[in-house]
């Protein structure tokens, strides 16, 4: 069979991001296979480019892999469904091949996205096992024994009986980086290498726990190496590495044996992670500091106590003011990011939580206004939660006048493509919050009231 693998991301901002779990279920795929991989992302004109290739190589099936349904500033769903929709049309209109439904963003919703989309199947969560037994039955015309498998018929999605099992982290296959756009390293992308699946917290918007299960699964520290070598040896370009697990200082052990081998095997390149308060000490940020991690983005989501018991959060804002202080001692940079309309916030707790944040004084803050992945397929939810959130735009707006590192994608302040153009400019490389404190002045609002901080998906 000939598979084309279509990446289907556009997001370019703050930076592109490498293609990483289609790279891997590609990797899996069964010998005897001919595999090809499209990556829309640079494309001018995805749906043109996009029909060309399927003119040209006529493949036998077409695996679309959907990294987001949030657009990359957070502004809502509809952008990214109304092009994946144009997308699966497209393939529709020039290929008779089934076409199968995958990734992050599929997996958060794979009833009502198959049914909107139109595609023949999907698999929610992980792909690299199932995939292999998806195509071998595809082959065979038995899809019923495909454990988890999602189907349209008719117009309705319906799941075959069972469960798809999760991943062996030991036999996670190294992605294939050949395949890779060289257009990601002169854009400034970060290499990108995944130490661990599975988040066993509680937080209740989260979606990870759908997508990867809460049972942590741990990859050996040596096979992580392994991968960050090959990510060189592949594409010397890259000078910064982003470490994608949901959590990677969760469980603190696990964390430290990778620091641990990174500094045995002599890892030079600076990374970062994400990063939890919990079980977080002074002997971790010490260790990571010493393998090169640059900074952690920090899930801190409020500064008021309430709100954080109601997302069961599991700790308190005085444990993210003690990781704040840990990392500044171990010379790590931390970026917090606060999500503000959750369940329990009103304008008086975002208040609090842009008080604290002025009191702690992190080296940055990320202020999201919470928009959940069903509004896009949910007209009157969202014009609920809009509502909300334009009780609260007016504080973040104030606040941030105030903080030239604080960040508010919603709003386009200090995220915009020209502010992002300019730090690149100047030979920053790496996430672009590490660097925020050498922008030249600026107005604060260089994209609010326009599109010049948005990236178009279609």
């Amino acid at each position: 069979m000939r598979i084309a693998f279509v990446s289907a991301n556009r997001e370019r901002l703050p930076d592109p991001v490498l293609p990483l779990g289609l790279l891997a279920v590609r990797r899996a795929t069964p010998p005897g296979h001919e595999t090809a991989l499209w990556d829309l992302c640079f494309e001018r004109r995805p749906l043109e480019a996009l029909a060309e290739r399927l003119d040209d190589w006529q493949p036998d099936l077409v695996a679309i892999g959907l990294r987001n349904l949030q657009n990359a500033d957070y502004t809502g769903t509809a952008d990214n469904i109304r092009y994946y929709r144009e997308l699966v049309a497209a393939v529709r209109a020039h290929s008779a091949a089934p076409i199968l439904l995958g990734g992050a963003g599929y997996s958060v919703l794979p009833g009502p996205l198959l049914e909107t989309l139109g595609a023949d199947h999907g698999i929610a969560g992980e792909g690299e096992a199932i995939f292999p037994v998806y195509v071998e039955a595809l082959q065979a015309g038995d899809l019923d024994r495909v454990p988890g498998l999602w189907r349209l018929s008719g117009g309705v999605a319906r799941q075959n009986p069972g469960t798809a099992p999760f991943l062996d982290m030991r036999q996670l296959p190294t992605p294939d980086y050949a395949g890779v756009d060289p257009r990601y390293f002169v854009h400034g992308a970060a290499g990108s290498v995944q130490t661990s699946r599975g988040c066993p917290l509680r937080c209740s918007y989260c979606t990870y726990p759908i997508i990867e299960g809460r049972l942590s699964r741990r990859r050996a520290p040596a096979q992580v190496v392994d991968d960050l070598e090959a990510l060189r040896e592949t594409w010397p370009e890259v000078d910064h590495v982003f470490v994608v697990d949901s959590v990677f200082t969760l469980p603190p052990r696990h964390a430290r044996a990778v620091c641990d081998e990174m500094i045995a095997r002599g890892w030079s390149v600076p990374w970062t992670c994400y990063g939890n308060p919990l079980g977080f000490d002074g002997r971790l940020a010490e260790r990571m500091a010493a393998a090169g991690c640059a900074g952690i983005e920090i899930g801190s989501d409020s500064g008021d106590d309430g709100v954080l018991a109601a997302q069961r959060k599991g700790f308190t804002a005085a444990r993210i003011r003690e990781m704040s202080r840990t990392c500044r001692a171990a010379g790590l940079k931390d970026c917090h990011t606060f999500v503000l309309g959750l369940e329990g916030d009103t304008p008086d707790t975002v208040r609090r939580t842009l008080d604290f944040i002025d009191d702690m004084e992190p080296f940055a803050a990320i202020l999201m206004m919470y928009v959940d992945d069903a509004e896009g397929l949910d007209p009157e939810r969202a014009a609920r939660r809009a509502r909300l959130r334009d009780a609260i735009r007016e504080g973040i707006a104030e606040a941030c006048r105030a903080h030239p590192t604080w960040i508010a994608p919603q709003l386009g302040i200090h995220f915009d493509l020209r502010l992002f153009r300019i730090l690149r400019k100047m030979g920053f490389r790496g996430p672009l919050w590490q660097h925020i404190h050498h922008l030249p002045p600026l107005p604060p609002f260089a994209g609010i009231g326009g599109d010049a901080h948005r990236t178009p998906v279609g």
